[in-house]
């Protein structure tokens, strides 16, 4: 179904999973949509004529700048809304984690979205309309063992969008985090890729743990329950984009909304022996 009121739009991380799939959703509803990659050979792959791709890492400064310079010259300058997308997990301990592994989760999850979510605030202030979607996580809500460095990028996703509400309130700009739980998408390959590069395995006593971590991450087929495909992500996307009062938080899958409802409700306590039994005790 095509909106009546079609808006322009930056998507970061299209290459695959949920990026491509609001990048493709959006696009059939007649929105003008401007996908980004990460790598330059992903532009050149780019298998979607009706949709103009361009080259942002959001890791480099550089890239941001040339990547939005050159969406803005596909939109006629002019940029509804921006989706920050583009991110990975690192599995680890956090005792296992060094500077340059938190960097690198940060730099990805966390630094390069704001970095260019600081480039399009002054462009929708002089519009006096902008939509900012952040695609945060369930695990911006709650810690589970073995995921601290995800987690900590995610938390810190949600305070600094939180802020920035606050200090957008009047100027036509939106801020609204999607909050996804188990998804279809690479997210374990590009896991198991971090976990192999920034951890050290065989030398940690969590090694027996990454063992098992590393089968859960080569499982094919979905590797929890209530996992659903993208397109779970891209109807609240059509939501915050479409809506005359988006809502600030967009809940995906039924581990978000129990979470979130249970963190409310219990003490610390006893949530961690919920978070610590949804893990399998930690040992994942």
């Amino acid at each position: 179904m095509l909106c009546s009121n079609p808006r322009s739009i930056l998507i970061t991380g299209c290459s695959s999973g949920i990026g491509l799939c609001v990048a493709r959703g959006l696009a059939d509803r007649g929105h003008r949509v401007i996908a980004s990659v990460r790598q330059a050979k992903d532009v050149a792959a780019w298998p979607h004529a009706d949709i103009p791709v361009v080259w942002l890492d959001v890791t480099d400064d550089a890239s941001i700048e040339t990547g939005l310079a050159a969406a803005l010259v596909l939109t006629n300058g002019r940029l509804d809304a921006l989706f920050n997308n583009g991110a990975f997990g690192l599995p680890g301990a956090v005792e296992d984690l060094s500077r340059e592994a938190l960097r690198a989760q940060f730099e990805t999850n966390l630094f390069g979205w704001q970095v260019l979510t600081n480039r399009v605030i002054p462009l929708m202030r002089a519009q006096g309309f902008g939509r900012i979607i952040q695609n945060s996580s369930v695990l911006g809500l709650a810690a589970l063992p073995f995921r601290g460095a995800y987690v900590s990028s995610k938390f810190a996703l949600e305070g600094l969008s939180d802020t920035l509400r606050l200090e957008l309130k009047g100027t036509g700009i939106e801020i609204s985090l999607i909050e996804p739980g188990p998804i279809e998408s690479h997210f374990r390959a590009n896991a198991q890729a971090a976990l192999l590069r920034f951890i050290p395995i065989e030398t940690s006593c969590h090694a027996s743990a990454y063992r098992k971590q590393l089968v859960r991450l080569n499982k094919p087929g979905p590797a929890a329950p209530f996992t659903l495909p993208p397109d779970a992500v891209l109807k609240r996307v059509i939501h915050a984009l479409e809506s005359r009062k988006p809502k600030t938080r967009y809940p995906v899958t039924v581990p978000t909304y129990v979470f979130a409802l249970l963190r409310r409700l219990l003490p610390t306590r006893w949530m961690d022996w919920v978070l610590l039994t949804a893990s399998g005790g930690g040992k994942r």
